[in-house]
């Protein structure tokens, strides 16, 4: 049976991501293949989504002329020189392993199209913010496909690939600084005699709502503070705080900490 898309690989980022294009009918679960070596999660995808499921990624390949790469790193050398993957001509190959650039995925699949992709943790609720980047010899044909899959699951944004290190920092590491956030707001929330989940509850949808307002309003950050802001008022407090305590700076830093770990693991 030949299907639209395969996966190669089908671990959480491979099923949030089929999920999502089966939700927003991109391709119908019958339009999907996904490849794994263990049975059990071949009958885990299968039973959750009911696309075909094969043991090999030869036979993914073989079915599908669209391939999305969702392996460990430490698995791309096998997969190409122990299981012998080969790829065609016809194959767009969407690479979303950490790490892989562009030019060393070509040396083992030299005829295929291939787009590197850094997607992130949100992907799994169909929120997430993803970065891509066409590699030579990509038509427009690939890149409205591409951002049609990646739509999928949340925003996408195509940029260069010496760009995706600072993209690993920007969205791929930074829910973990907002989830910190958010914790610590609810905490805080609780200290002042909110249940634990009243607290939470109001902190993230806070959070779902002010990048809402980043990207909808029309308004930079600095005008949506000084929205919030009343002269004298109980926000202005929070803000001036948060300036003593360096708080732009910690998460600039945290940032900076993310890409720079991000150039070395590219080194490697």
């Amino acid at each position: 049976m030949t299907v639209k898309i395969g996966f190669i690989g089908a671990g959480r980022m491979a099923s949030a991501m089929i999920k999502g294009l089966i939700a927003k009918e991109v391709y119908a679960a019958d339009e999907i293949a996904a490849c794994a070596p263990s049975a059990a999660t071949r009958d885990r995808i299968a039973a959750d989504t009911g696309v075909q499921v094969f043991a090999s990624a030869a036979e993914t390949a073989e079915a599908a002329d669209i391939l999305v790469l969702a392996v460990k790193p430490k698995n791309i050398i096998p997969l190409f020189n122990e299981e012998k993957l080969r790829l065609e001509h016809r194959h767009l190959l969407i690479s979303i392993v950490a790490g892989l650039r562009i030019e060393t995925l070509a040396t083992y699949v030299p005829d295929c199209r291939i787009v590197r992709v850094m997607p992130n943790h949100c992907c799994m609720v169909l929120e997430g913010a993803a970065g891509y980047v066409m590699g030579p010899g990509c038509t427009p044909a690939d890149r409205e496909v591409t951002d049609r899959i990646l739509s999928a699951i949340g925003l996408a944004v195509e940029v260069r690939e010496c760009d995706l290190d600072a993209v690993t920092g920007v969205s791929g590491s930074s829910p973990a600084f907002l989830y910190m956030a958010v914790q610590a707001i609810a905490d805080a929330g609780v200290l002042h005699g909110l249940s634990r989940d009243a607290a939470l509850t109001l902190a993230a949808q806070s959070m779902v709502g002010a990048g809402a307002m980043v990207l909808n309003s029309g308004m930079t950050p600095e005008q949506l503070i000084d929205g919030v802001c009343s002269p004298g008022g109980t926000t202005i407090e929070g803000v001036k705080t948060l300036q003593e305590k360096d708080f732009k700076s910690t998460l600039i830093d945290a940032v900076n900490a993310t890409v720079k770990k991000s150039q070395e693991m590219g080194r490697q």
